[in-house]
């Protein structure tokens, strides 16, 4: 359980309610694009419209819904400068983390678990598992700072990340790669060689950052109308 998921208990209805629904889009449960039911959503949780309206007010102000008037509210649809932004902040916050790692940090016997369910999920074609094992591994890394602040401001990046990879058809070459990547940053960490981590975390980060907005522009390509 991550930190953020942790303190919602503690947390007013409203935060509760946007907390579960930005683990639904972290879980790819909701799509980008999709136009949500008031009356469906409400019904879900069980609280009244008026409560729903300010969840939905303020999980607009994160990036993750968009209010269309009189047409209603949708899941976000992030593009490139949303992708460029995303990465900026991973690179700040998880380089920070790699920085406060500490051989004995529990996180990492979480990202080592996380790491053994990742073999099956890809063996399976499932992709979509193997994004939410990912995301959760990165999750389980920012919390190597010990900061629950940071951890739900890293909560909101995953979703929005989250929503950026459910635009394309096929993810497998956004995530097999990185498989691999995950472990060596893992043993990195492990062994507390803290400056190899880092490097290999700006590598890991920008090579992910060029395949994503790769992704993005041949996606537009494919749905631009041909003249």
């Amino acid at each position: 359980m991550s930190a953020a998921i942790a303190e919602m208990d503690d947390a007013p209805l409203t935060a509760q309610i946007a907390g579960k629904i930005r683990e639904m889009l972290i879980s790819g449960e909701l799509a980008p694009g999709a136009k949500l039911s008031e009356q469906q959503i409400a019904g879900q949780f069980g609280i009244s419209r008026n409560t729903l309206r300010e969840i939905f007010r303020l999980l607009t102000s994160q990036n993750l819904l968009v209010h269309i008037p009189n047409r209603g509210v949708f899941v976000a649809t992030p593009g490139e400068a949303s992708v460029v932004d995303i990465y900026r902040v991973r690179h700040v916050i998880q380089k920070g983390a790699v920085r406060a790692a500490v051989r004995t940090h529990p996180a990492l016997a979480r990202m080592r678990e996380l790491l053994t369910h990742t073999e099956a999920s890809r063996e399976a074609g499932d992709w979509r598992s193997v994004g939410t094992i990912n995301m959760e591994f990165h999750r389980s890394m920012v919390e190597l700072c010990d900061s629950p602040r940071l951890s739900a401001s890293f909560e909101l990046v995953l979703a929005e990340l989250r929503l950026v990879f459910a635009q394309f058809e096929d993810t497998a070459h956004l995530h097999d790669p990185y498989i691999a990547l995950n472990c060596e940053l893992l043993v990195l960490l492990e062994a507390g060689d803290i400056e190899a981590a880092s490097d290999k975390l700006d590598a890991y980060l920008a090579r992910s950052e060029r395949s994503v907005l790769a992704a993005l522009q041949t996606a537009k390509q494919k749905t631009s109308p041909r003249i």
